[in-house]
């Protein structure tokens, strides 16, 4: 268990108590999610929500870092033989790394430095002679007593001793932290284009001649930078003003007693230990604080967008004809029937250079008919405008509704194994056009097959951590698929291996076991899964669904462990417990506080009596059609002061991309989206929104369009 210190620290990053992060800690020891706490441990944990509970559990793994980066320091300077009860203490009372590591810094293996080589001439005397700043006599007359062959002038002398204090200084803890705050909070960003590179790096231009505050750059905007830098065509620089630094510096070693010879020497060690040794040492560590920051922003869009986009309104289970639009390749065919699966496939060519509209509408006709669709999947990529017109000309032999629908990352998903091990015998424009009509019936579902970094709704996703951007935007994952729930019976092994409890091993061993036993009837026969032991079951029995199980709770988010809680309730108001999920008034008769106990409180009866009223409810939108304007299909059908319906396809920090019906997406910076000053875009839009959108500039060069919000009426959908 952590420290309690760390417990304190942790409920103040996260606002909750020391008991509710120790309890949380606790739930986490044993093995419980992160999903399965916030749901179904409100209680133990005073009801915090996802969020805080995957907080506490991120800064513990932290501190626990730090714990053992304390042990091995402490260990190495103990085999040094100079640690002291002080030091010990100090570093004990470290809360960051960047403290621990100052304390560590005069213990470090050291390559031979300049007062390496001052100390093996024997002139750390008289450095810290000067460094006591006592009042003496005569500083020259002191330093005359270290001349020797290797150190032949009291100059020499005096220069080697301020070597030792210029590393001295560069180690002092009180020094790093007071400059690193002055570092991160002062220092200008400054970026040049390396000479030679101009016409190369062309598309960073912006930047060739570059200041701005690093206190007040904006994530994406320092990102653009550093990767201009990491490509060679940028120089960057981050430091403060240098009187400002060096000032801070005396502060802190000058003392006022200090003589006026002392003093001479003092200042040309702190000169030299900042300009020298601190200046490229924090400089260095600065850019790296504010790439973390910018990281973490940009992770943070990234984890938001692909959040909407993975609870995105699902059709349902609905029969789909879906095409994968294409020109001289022609648009591929699939027809799918409620479940997803496979019916038919081939190409129709209704575009130029074949022209063949009069076939092709008779065969989507025969098809539409033949497959009973009740609905057209059309992906947003090449040909997509002209594909929708050109069904709009079709008169179905009954109602289809058609929809557009986002392939991003459809083509990462075609190529990938998991593709190839369902439609092996299928080539990947076929694989492609099934996942577009997949995505319609259920996003969710289908877009948990795809690597989440490859779905393309971030920004600078490829400049950031990558291991933290897995890491986050896999925990997004397991919370949508746990927040709507799995149908045990139809899930995939890739969605089933997000459920809380699970993962790959026994999410395949429950599709073996579908396919053996056949379709689930009960929770119970989890249990009979191998690998899936009792807290497995405990942890994921919730949040996997079962349609027409013979216990109506096995198709709810009601946990098993509630389940005799229900039936007594039933049984008070006299009915059965199907009874009691039909008639609301039977509900009605029932007090939540009568059943509280010292193991279930009013949060978890709340729950269950929410989920009684709806159970197995999907807590997405139904997905609804949507039409962009028929005149408007290229750049050059645009005029500034049009308004347009458009869909949201990308939120940004800036601003957010506007799919309008062309192949370029127009941009509605932050400034245009409403009348009043918003921090974040997604204050406003969310992803897949519905919006109204004014023309207020076009570059048909460089492809660009830019929108406006701000006076046009939203439609939110």
């Amino acid at each position: 268990m952590l420290a309690h210190i760390y417990i304190t620290l942790i409920a103040e990053i996260v606002g909750a108590k020391d008991w509710q992060v120790e309890h949380t800690l606790k739930l986490l020891d044993e093995g419980s999610t992160v999903p399965f706490i916030s749901r179904y441990r409100k209680e133990a944990t005073g009801s915090l929500d996802e969020v805080q509970v995957a907080e506490i559990k991120h800064h513990a793994a932290k501190y626990e870092e730090l714990d053992k980066r304390k042990a091995t320091i402490v260990k190495t300077i103990e085999e040094q033989g100079k640690l002291s009860g002080e030091l010990k203490n100090r570093i004990d009372a470290c809360y960051t790394l960047s403290a621990l590591e100052d304390l560590y810094l005069p213990y470090r293996p050291k390559r031979r430095t300049r007062a390496t080589i001052a100390r093996e001439k024997g002139l750390e005397p008289l450095a810290m002679l000067i460094v006591q700043q006592q009042t003496t006599p005569d500083l020259y007359a002191a330093a005359q007593a270290f001349v020797t062959p290797a150190t032949p002038d009291v100059e020499e002398a005096l220069a080697g001793a301020c070597d030792v204090i210029a590393e001295q200084i560069s180690e002092d803890a009180r020094v790093r932290q007071a400059l690193r705050h002055l570092f991160q909070q002062t220092s200008t960003l400054y970026s040049k284009a390396v000479k030679g590179k101009e016409e190369e790096g062309a598309k960073y231009k912006h930047y060739f001649d570059f200041t701005e505050a690093l206190s007040r750059i904006p994530s994406h905007r320092f990102l653009a930078v550093m990767r201009g830098n990491n490509e060679g065509f940028l120089s960057v620089k981050a430091i403060p003003k240098e009187e400002k630094a060096i000032e801070t510096i005396k502060q802190i070693i000058i003392q006022e007693s200090a003589t006026d010879e002392v003093r001479k020497w003092l200042e040309q060690a702190i000169v030299d230990a900042y300009k020298r040794l601190l200046c490229p040492s924090l400089e260095t560590e600065t850019l790296h604080w504010q790439k973390e920051k910018a990281d973490a922003d940009a992770i943070n869009v990234f984890a938001d967008n692909l959040r909407q986009l993975l609870l995105a309104a699902p059709l349902g289970p609905r029969r789909v004809l879906a095409i994968d639009p294409g020109f001289r390749t022609g648009c591929k065919i699939v027809c799918l029937d409620e479940q997803g699966n496979l019916l038919h496939n081939e190409t129709i060519y209704p575009h130029p250079p074949q022209n063949e509209r009069g076939s092709s509408m008779r065969k989507l006709n025969a098809l539409i008919d033949a497959y009973k669709i009740t609905a057209i999947a059309v992906g947003n990529g090449t040909a997509s405008r002209e594909t929708e017109l050109f069904l709009q000309k079709i008169i179905f032999p009954h109602d289809v509704q058609a929809f557009m629908v986002n392939e991003d990352g459809a083509s990462i998903y075609s190529a990938s194994a998991i593709a190839r091990e369902e439609f092996p015998d299928y080539d990947v424009v076929v694989r492609g056009a099934v996942s577009i009509g997949r995505r319609l019936m259920d996003p969710l579902a289908e877009l948990v097959k795809i690597e989440p970094k490859s779905i393309g709704v971030g920004q600078y996703q490829h400049d950031v951590d990558q291991r933290k951007l897995k890491e986050r935007l896999d925990a997004v994952v397991e919370s949508c698929v746990n927040n709507v729930g799995v149908n045990l019976n139809t899930a995939s092994k890739h969605l089933l291996m997000y459920v809380s409890g699970l993962g790959p091993q026994v999410a395949q061993h429950i599709v073996d076991y579908r396919k053996e036993h056949g379709a689930f009837r009960s929770r119970e026969q989890l249990q009979d899964i191998p690998r899936l032991g009792r807290k497995a079951f405990e942890q994921c029995a919730g949040f996997l669904r079962i349609p027409g199980a013979k216990n109506p709770l096995d198709n709810s988010a009601v946990h098993p462990e509630r389940y005799a809680l229900v039936e007594q309730m039933a049984h008070d108001v006299q009915c059965s417990v199907a009874q009691l999920l039909a008639d609301e008034r039977a509900r009605m008769q029932i007090d939540p506080a009568r059943y509280v106990n010292d193991e279930i409180g009013l949060p978890t009866l709340n729950d269950i009596m929410s989920e009684l009223a709806k159970p197995g409810r999907d807590p997405r939108k139904i997905a609804s059609v949507f039409e962009f304007a028929p005149n408007v299909l290229s750049i050059d059908d645009l005029r500034v002061g049009m308004v347009l319906p458009g869909i949201v396809t990308n939120i940004t920090t800036f601003g957010a991309f506007i799919d309008i019906g062309i192949k370029q997406h127009g941009l509605v910076h932050v400034s245009q989206m409403t009348h009043r000053r918003i921090a974040n875009p997604n204050e406003v839009v969310k992803l897949n929104q519905h919006v109204k959108v004014k023309v207020k500039h076009i570059d048909p060069v460089r492809n660009r369009i830019q929108l406006s919000m701000r006076d046009v009426m939203t439609e939110k959908k």
